[in-house]
Parts: structure tokens; C-alpha cells; sequence
């Protein structure tokens, strides 16, 4: 009796028949030269028709884990410190250790315990001095530290592989067993196929491969291939693939609508460069050349170019006198000498203040209603509620009747139209704007009050060296929070996380 199978079908059964024992499916499909997913898949089949055997078995498979940064080639960081103490005659301060190593100080502080449990060095009144288990050559490597080493190459193995290259798996494990996240094991299954008694006896009777297709073609029909090929079969019970219509980013959404809420109320919209001045993003505006913010670990400077062009010197030359000892206004000013230098420095705009304050030097005659929508640059840790990058909604209203109230009317528009119905100010302070607030709104789902940004009428120190002597309204408020509450997301990371299900789930509209 012969058989008639697929050519995958086939050329399993013959590379089954050629091996030794049961073959990985992973294996199996590098012989074959094709994707895991056919393969599987035809396995499973010629396993149900006996021809072949599906075995199961797990292993741990070890990979460098996220705080293995400080184990290069696998020295651990106490042994970098020991090393370093060593090249000074085993004495030496411990605030001195960082530059020596190359560590950071918190990773020396943190290395201190297990120099001691290793015997390789221990504290002595401020200073840290060679222990007896270094000795005059260096310690040899550790079980935990081969074993960091024989991951270094960043791929992961699996434990058996390492066992048989004579790495201590067992001993390694146990002393990282109190440094979680150095190592990371994981439990990986793996299925076998193994040719069966039949499969053998099939494969000595004659298998046939036959053509497997899925549509009847004129080429078939012409040349008369279609008595020759087999029809996949057709379940026309089965519910048919979901159509996904294409739309809109869910944050993009939020942009329109925020600019659709502006452009309502009558405001023109603007926009700067994304690498700015230090001038217009921090002097225009009145903030200390000294102030915190300006710190590079606070703000992404520009290292090409280093230097931007500033406008026309008689505007510098106000905004300098201006924090020099307050200028033409009655301001004392911020008594200190004003540097062009620092001025001049590119960074990545902090906020899109930026812009509305350019447009404010351009045209500073009321009125006018301007905003800007745009990504902003500052140097956040990432976590739920924090980016480097992240998007503002920035805008000003100069206008001789131009009151706190109507900012706060302004504000309380702006947010109803975005779909938030409890509005609330609270009092605040900012460097450019007096008096400030800061805006929440009411989160059912929470049942608290949510910050959303900032706002406030505009210093003299701000406006009237830019020529403006009219009341300036100003507001800066952050979107991606906005987008976190509209779309019930718990983690801000999640708006640009590519999250196909996500994606195709949220509605079009909005109710």
C-alpha cells in the first residue's frame, strides 16, 4: 500500500528517518530550512496518523538579566573594586574607589558587603583595605562570575548546553541567588518528534508527495495539473477574519482634537523649532541664567551645534538688562551679570513656551489669541507617569482687557470640550507668570483630583522688554496625560507601545 502526503509531509519523515532518536521541532526545522510554524504544524498531523511520535520536555534556558550591566566579561563589581585596591597597595579611601574602578559611587557602596563575604577586602576606619582571599595575584573567577561570563555573549543558553561546556550552573545559581536579576532563568518547553514504527514501514512501502493547493487556476485547468494536486478543504462554518477599518492614532486623535478646540475659540495657530535657543526658552522668559532647570540633568543640550543665533541685539540687550537690575520695568531684577554665552546654547526645547513667546516678541500687539501643539524634551526617569519625550498644548491671549478670570474661563472651555466636566484651580507659583495656577480636572475612575498643567498671566519682566504693555495670558498643559484619562490607560508608555489589540478596540468616535 502506498501513501500520498504533502512534500513537508515527506521531507519530516526523511529527515526523521536519517537522525538518531527524537529531534527538537526547532532542530527539525533548521534541517528543513523553514519556518517552526509549518513544520509544527505537519508534525502534529502525521503524529495523529500514527506515522510519527510528539514528546514534551522542559529545560531552563539562563540569560543575562537587567542589572548584569556591571559584570563586564564577567567580573563582578566587587572584583573590579579589588582590582582597583590592588593597584594601590591594598589601602585606599572609599570615596576615592569610584574614579579608580570606574564604578559609580552607590555600585561601590553596594559592592562593600560581598568584598566582605568573599574575604577579598573589609573596612577599617574609612578606608577599605586587602583582605587574605585575594592574595598577591588575582582571585580566580567564581562560580557566579563564569557563570556571567559564559552568558556574556547576550544570547541565551540553554542549562544543559552549559553543563556540557563544564560551567558550574548549579553552584553559579547559588550565589546569585541573593542578587536577583544578574541571571534569569526561564523554563522553556520544547517538543520532539521521533519517526514511529509505521512511519518506517510507510516510509519502506513508498510515500508520495502530492501538490497542496488552495484555489482551482486557469494554469491548472490548461495544463491539466489538477488531477494531480490535492484541495485543501474548505470549512465554510467558520466565522470569517474581522475587517479593521484604518483610522487615526488614538494619541493623534487627541492632538486634532485639542487643535480643534483652539482653532473653535478663534486662535491662530504657530509653531517653533524643536531645537531652540537657550534665549528663547529660558531668558525670554525671565528665568535665572542660574536656575535649576538649566542643568544637564534636567535639559538635553545640543552638542552640534553648540551655538545658536540670537535676534536682534537691541531685544537681547533688554532681556539682559531686564535680569540685570530689571531694565525699563520696575523690577529689581535678578542682580547678577547676564552671559550671551549661556544664551546662546542649543537645547531641546523644554516646553512649547518657546513658541508662544517668539510670537509674542514678533507681533506683541493685542489682539491676539495664539497656541502651539508639539513634542517637548526634558530629562525624565521613564516610568508610568514620566517620558523624555511627551507633548504640550501651549498658548497666550494679549489683550488690554485681558483678566485672570477669562484665563480661568479660558482653561475651564478648553477642558469641557476635551470631555472633562469638573474643572478646579489651585494657586501655585511659576518663574514667568504671576498670578499662577495649576489646573485639575475630576477623575470619576479615580475619585480624585488629577493636575493637568500649568498657567498664568505673564511678569512685566516677560512681556514689556518684548515690547508688549498689555496683559498676556499664558498657559502650558501636558497631552499625554490627558490621552492616559481618555483611553483609561494605567501607564503612559502604553500610548506609544504597539498594541495591535489595543489599537483596533478603541472607537472612532467618541459618545
Amino acid at each position: 500500500m502506498s501513501y500520498k502526503y504533502r512534500e513537508i509531509d515527506l521531507r519530516i519523515l526523511q529527515t526523521l528517518a536519517s537522525e538518531a532518536g527524537a529531534v527538537g521541532i526547532d532542530r527539525l526545522a533548521g534541517l528543513l530550512d523553514l519556518d517552526q510554524s509549518p513544520v509544527a504544524a505537519a508534525a502534529t498531523i502525521l503524529a495523529e496518523q500514527g506515522l510519527l511520535t510528539l514528546t514534551e520536555e522542559s529545560e531552563e534556558e539562563l540569560r543575562l538579566g537587567t542589572r548584569a550591566e556591571g559584570w563586564a566579561g564577567g567580573a563582578c563589581p566587587e572584583r573590579r573594586v579589588a582590582r582597583a585596591l590592588a593597584q594601590v597597595g591594598g589601602r585606599s579611601g572609599i570615596k576615592e574607589l569610584p574614579a579608580r574602578s570606574g564604578l559609580e559611587q552607590k555600585d561601590v557602596g553596594q559592592a562593600l558587603r560581598w568584598l566582605a563575604a568573599r574575604s577579598w577586602a573589609f573596612k577599617e576606619r574609612g578606608e577599605l583595605v586587602q583582605g587574605e582571599a585575594w592574595g598577591r595575584e588575582e582571585a580566580p573567577l567564581a562560580a557566579d562570575e563564569a557563570l556571567v561570563a559564559a552568558l556574556s555573549a547576550g544570547s541565551p543558553a540553554r542549562r544543559s548546553d552549559l553543563v556540557a561546556q563544564g560551567v558550574a550552573v548549579d553552584a553559579g545559581l547559588a550565589l546569585l541567588s541573593k542578587r536577583p536579576g544578574i541571571v534569569d532563568v526561564k523554563v522553556r518547553r520544547r517538543r520532539l518528534a521521533e519517526l514511529s514504527s509505521a512511519g518506517r514501514e510507510a516510509l519502506a512501502k513508498g510515500i508520495h508527495s502530492v501538490e497542496d493547493v488552495n484555489e482551482l487556476t486557469t494554469g491548472l485547468l490548461v495544463s491539466g495539473r489538477w488531477k494531480d494536486v490535492d484541495f485543501r478543504p474548505y470549512d465554510v462554518t467558520l466565522p470569517g477574519r474581522e475587517a479593521r477599518q484604518g483610522k487615526e492614532h488614538p494619541f493623534r486623535r487627541v492632538l486634532e482634537d485639542t487643535r480643534r478646540a483652539f482653532l473653535f475659540m478663534g486662535f491662530e495657530e504657530t509653531a517653533s523649532p524643536w531645537v531652540e535657543s537657550a534665549f528663547w526658552d529660558f531668558d525670554a522668559l525671565f528665568q535665572p541664567q542660574d536656575h535649576p532647570a538649566r542643568d544637564m540633568q534636567d535639559t538635553f543640550y545640543v552638542g552640534r551645534p553648540d551655538r545658536c543665533r540670537l535676534p536682534a541685539d537691541e531685544l537681547v540687550e533688554r532681556v539682559a538688562r531686564t535680569h540685570e537690575n530689571g531694565g525699563d520695568t520696575a523690577s529689581l531684577g535678578w542682580r547678577y551679570s547676564w552671559k550671551r554665552s549661556l544664551a546662546e546654547r542649543c537645547v531641546l526645547r523644554t516646553h512649547t513656551t518657546a513658541a508662544t513667546i517668539r510670537e509674542l516678541a514678533r507681533e506683541p500687539k493685542p489682539p491676539r489669541k495664539v497656541f502651539c501643539v508639539g513634542p517637548v524634551f526634558r530629562r525624565e526617569t521613564i516610568d508610568y507617569k514620566h517620558l523624555p519625550v511627551f507633548h504640550q498644548v501651549d498658548g497666550i491671549v494679549i489683550d488690554e482687557k485681558a483678566s485672570f478670570s477669562a484665563l480661568l474661563t479660558l482653561l475651564g472651555t478648553f477642558y469641557k470640550k476635551m470631555g472633562f466636566e469638573r474643572i478646579q484651580f489651585r494657586p501655585a507659583f511659576f518663574p514667568y507668570t504671576e498670578p499662577s495656577v495649576e489646573v485639575f480636572v475630576w477623575l470619576e475612575s479615580r475619585s480624585d483630583w488629577v493636575e493637568m498643567g500649568g498657567a498664568g498671566v505673564f511678569r512685566p519682566e516677560v512681556t514689556e522688554p518684548l515690547g508688549c504693555r498689555e496683559p498676556v495670558l499664558a498657559w502650558g498643559l501636558g497631552l499625554e496625560r490627558l490621552a492616559m484619562f481618555r483611553y483609561k490607560l494605567s501607564d503612559i508608555r502604553e500610548i506609544y507601545l504597539s498594541h495591535l489589540d489595543w489599537l483596533e478596540e478603541v472607537p472612532q468616535c467618541r459618545s
